[in-house]
């Protein structure tokens, strides 16, 4: 099964984080599927690839809590016919 999750990068006290998505038998930091956003927390930016989020999604990938928290604000089920429920 496929998750989409948040992957942590950078520095101390300065984290940013990549949406992935990734195997659920993966560990945090694990090898990746495929990169798919980006989300940093701090300057409150996010950047999502979305045409591969609904692709992933569509074939049965499910998001974390916070990822689904950061595409429902982003409205990304808004703009696909996904009826998600938010599951971790």
């Amino acid at each position: 099964m496929v998750k989409l999750r948040l992957k942590r990068c950078g520095r101390k006290q300065r984290a940013v984080y990549r949406i992935v998505a990734i195997d659920v038998e993966s560990r945090r930091e694990g090898r990746d599927l495929r990169k798919v956003g980006f989300y940093d927390p701090i300057n409150n930016q996010t950047y999502l690839n979305v045409p591969a989020i609904l692709d992933f999604l569509k074939k049965g990938a499910q998001p974390t809590g916070t990822v689904y928290d950061i595409l429902k604000k982003t409205g990304v089920f808004t703009k696909s016919n996904l009826n998600q429920t938010k599951s971790n």
